[in-house]
């Protein structure tokens, strides 16, 4: 891989180098977990300041070799605002880009191919209320129906409308995807999605009768998720641990 050729952290804020390393950290954990699909599927997050602009990774790279200065900056057309050597893949941005335009509350939206949250997204129930996990992404989920893959402007108002102002959205046929007011919360909330798809997939598998908790269990569980997170919230309270992780099993993001 090649290093960039500039010092893209010279040029940037310090707001937007912060803004950097997380989202690097972030591709380099979903690589991690296992949750990417070679160079495919993204992770956006929108720079803070009034111009609508956005990190993006560079089309080619595994999820496990994006650092900091080789994320690519872009507009809402997905247009290169800082010279970069990488390429960008404008289509994968169709699905990210309306969605940083209709959700002024997220900073960072995630999108994943995995294979428990493909199967799940194929099943006709999608995701059933059968474990703790799922509890949290009932609370706020939505689906979109599968119209091909996402290369069309006109899929757009659909896709935005379906999800509404959940932070889970299944993608029929085709994935799941997650958003956040931080890198954090949008890679925290995924992994709670993957985990509830996984868990539903091995049950399954097992052939018995699946017991459904009572749906009362659902109100108020936003209020629990924050109690249990101490007020924090699941990504301010796991973020550090993970960078650690990282820095010690896969060091390299920050750079």
């Amino acid at each position: 891989m090649n290093a960039p050729t500039t010092d893209v952290r010279s040029l940037v804020s310090a707001e937007e180098w912060q803004l950097r390393v997380d989202l690097a950290a972030c591709y380099r954990l979903v690589a991690l977990y296992g949750w990417s699909d070679l160079v495919f599927t993204h992770i956006s997050a929108r720079i803070p300041g009034p111009e609508h602009h956005f990190l993006i990774n560079p089309y080619g790279l595994l999820f496990d070799e994006v650092t900091a200065s080789s994320l690519v900056k872009v507009d809402m057309d997905c247009n290169k605002l800082l010279d970069s050597p990488w390429p960008v893949n404008p289509a994968g941005f169709v699905i990210h880009s309306c969605i940083h335009a209709a959700r002024e509350d997220v900073q960072c939206v995630l999108h994943t191919h995995s294979r428990a949250g493909v199967a799940v997204s194929a099943q006709k129930c999608g995701v059933l209320p059968i474990s703790q996990q799922s509890t949290f992404v009932l609370a706020s989920l939505a689906y979109h129906d599968y119209e091909g893959v996402a290369l069309r402007d006109d899929e757009k108002p659909r896709l935005v409308a379906d999800m509404g102002m959940a932070n889970h959205l299944m993608l029929r046929n085709h994935g799941l995807l997650t958003v956040g007011p931080t890198v954090a919360d949008a890679f925290m909330t995924m992994y709670n999605f993957e985990n509830a798809c996984r868990i539903q997939i091995d049950a399954q598998a097992g052939g018995g009768e699946l017991v459904h908790f009572d749906p009362r269990i659902l109100d108020g569980i936003m209020q629990v998720a924050k109690a249990v997170t101490t007020g924090k919230g699941a990504g301010a309270l796991a973020w550090p641990a993970l960078l650690r992780r990282l820095d010690r099993e896969r060091p390299g993001y920050d750079q």
